[in-house]
């Protein structure tokens, strides 16, 4: 049964088609079509319904029985496709005009042009897939790493959906434990105070917050920590900057104040993405192009993921840590150590971490290396790591504060029904992750995000 007729007041319903393969010349383009009205296309096309799932050699037709292109159709019928529709697959030329003129052909026997996403949005209404498993489609097509693609193709095969509809069935049948003893509220025996809802809850909290971890890495995996390099002038942040990226990204001088506006590089850390952005010497300045610098690095100080504060081994002034965000996750890197002939270290102290390396040597670069991946919890042994969004990581962290909300509720006040409350918000809030309750407004600005014709 489809989830909606509707969504966002657009007719589900009717047959649409796109281009699937990407703008431009190339030896394949691939025209797909999904609705009732597939099969009539294919027969004004070129004359006959495909065997379903057989590759036919076809030559498709204009209006006046011209040929506007030869090659591959592919039909398959519903509900057995990636739609739950009728699909017909066109393969010809990768021309940019044959292709237009057989999607205008296409147009012309009744289809609509898809809108971005369309395809897997009806994939998603007719329960093809869930809400998690449509945004993994779109998150492998971005994929920037093999490791991402992995983690993808995990989503897809609904291993992070499984591990959410046990959390749900498990609050389920703790929402129908606490609700039949509220119910019978004046049987001799106290449901509610034998220890054994305390227990369970608690155990959930583990579970969500063992998938919160696995989340959060398959979030960084997916969108990348963005990390911000800041310092007074000349402390060697447009130095780890090349360092980093392999390459001279930043011009890099003995002038104090060389850096004046935000440069950006991605690379990837053993299949991690990281954004490396280089800001502005922090420092008093009467030079408005600097002090403009200098207000565009705050700002990106603000939006870090992680900040690396670089600061000269020469002279270790930490004054420029009490003017960052409170709340912000900062690692000290004490640079040029060279010239003091000391040794590469890592040190955790009350205030955070703090690295003494040697960008020019190189030397304790790897312990940095390792920093970075160690302080958001990535490792190598990546195998079970599903994609996730950061709407994922809101939703499970919402349930996991309104578990331990209920739990209190019990152990506390003995307040059965606003734990019953609590696990109802608890339940709502990780079926979002997988649509079972989801907002037209959401789902439309999740499919917008695909690209047209997936």
């Amino acid at each position: 049964m489809r989830k909606a007729l509707f969504i966002l007041g657009i007719d589900n319903s009717d047959t649409i088609a796109a281009i699937a393969t990407p703008p431009g010349n190339g030896g394949v383009g691939i025209i797909r079509i999904s609705g009732k009205t597939a099969p009539d296309i294919a027969k004004q096309l070129f004359g006959k319904i495909p065997v379903p799932r057989y590759a036919t050699y076809c030559a498709f037709q204009d209006a006046g029985g011209e040929i506007i292109d030869s090659g591959i159709s592919l039909y398959f019928p519903a509900p057995a496709s990636y739609t739950g529709e009728d699909i017909l697959e066109l393969q010809g030329h990768g021309g940019a005009v044959v292709l237009d003129m057989l999607l205008r052909r296409v147009l012309a026997l009744g289809a609509r042009l898809a809108r971005p996403g369309e395809f897997t949005e009806r994939a998603f209404l007719n329960n093809k897939l869930d809400l998690a498993q449509a945004e993994a489609v779109a998150d492998l097509i971005a994929s920037s790493t093999e490791q991402s693609v992995r983690s993808a193709q995990k989503s897809m095969q609904g291993v992070f959906s499984a591990q959410i509809k046990e959390l749900v069935e498990e609050l389920t049948e703790l929402r129908i434990y606490v609700e039949a003893a509220i119910d019978f509220v004046d049987e001799e025996i106290d449901f509610l105070s034998d220890g054994v809802v305390e227990k369970r809850l608690v155990e959930l909290l583990e579970r969500i917050a063992r998938i919160q971890k696995t989340a959060r890495q398959g979030r960084l995996l997916r969108d990348g920590m963005t990390i911000v390099l800041a310092g007074k002038p000349n402390a060697g942040k447009s130095s780890l900057l090349n360092a980093l990226a392999g390459h001279e990204a930043a011009i890099v001088t003995d002038i104090a104040g060389t850096t004046r506006d935000v440069l950006r590089e991605r690379i990837q850390l053993d299949g991690m993405p990281l954004h490396i952005i280089d800001t502005a010497g922090l420092r008093d300045s009467d030079n408005p192009v600097e002090q403009e610098g200098i207000r565009r690095a705050r700002e990106e100080i603000h939006k870090a993921d992680k900040i690396l504060l670089l600061i000269d081994a020469n002279d270790p002034d930490e004054s420029l840590l009490a003017t960052l965000p409170q709340q912000s996750d900062v690692t000290r890197v004490y640079n040029k150590i060279d010239l003091l002939n000391l040794p590469p270290a890592l040190r955790q102290t009350d205030q955070g971490c703090t690295i003494h390396l040697s960008i020019k040597t190189w030397a304790g670069m790897d312990l940095l290396l390792h920093h970075l991946k160690d302080s958001v919890g990535f490792n190598e042994a990546t195998d079970n790591v599903f994609i996730a969004r950061r709407r994922h990581l809101e939703a499970l962290a919402h349930a996991h504060e309104a578990v331990e909300t209920a739990l209190n509720q019990l152990q506390i006040n003995q307040a059965g029904e606003l734990a019953a409350e609590d696990l109802r918000i608890a339940q709502q809030s990780l079926a979002e992750i997988t649509g079972e309750f989801t907002s037209d407004d959401l789902l439309g600005r999740i499919f917008s995000s695909f690209c047209i014709g997936k």
